[in-house]
C-alpha cells in the first residue's frame, strides 16, 4: 500500500511540476505529457542539482524549505526539458 500511495504523489507531483514548467514556457500539452515532463524535469533536475553540490529533489513532501527547493530544482529540469525539446523541434 505504501509504495501505491508514494507513486501516486509522484504523478501529482509531476502534474504539478509540468504544469507549473508549461506556464513559464508557454506550452500546452495532454495531461500525460505533462505529468511525464513534471517527473523526467524533477529527476533531470536532482540530477543537475547533485552535481552542482545543491542536492537533489527530496521525497519529504510537509511544506519546507526543502520542499520549496525541490519544486524550484524540479521546474527548472522540467523548463529545461522542454527547452530542449522545442530546440529539437519536438513541441511548438
Amino acid at each position: 500500500m505504501g509504495s501505491l500511495i508514494t507513486i501516486l504523489i509522484w504523478l501529482l507531483f509531476g502534474a504539478l511540476i509540468g504544469i507549473i514548467a508549461g506556464k513559464i514556457m508557454k506550452v500546452k500539452k495532454g495531461w500525460i505529457m505533462t505529468i511525464i515532463v513534471g517527473i523526467v524535469g524533477a529527476i533531470v533536475g536532482g540530477f543537475i542539482a547533485q552535481l552542482l553540490g545543491f542536492g537533489g529533489v527530496g521525497v519529504d513532501f510537509s511544506f519546507s524549505l526543502d520542499f520549496v527547493i525541490s519544486v524550484l530544482i524540479a521546474v527548472g529540469g522540467a523548463c529545461l526539458i522542454l527547452f530542449i525539446a522545442r530546440l529539437l523541434k519536438i513541441i511548438k
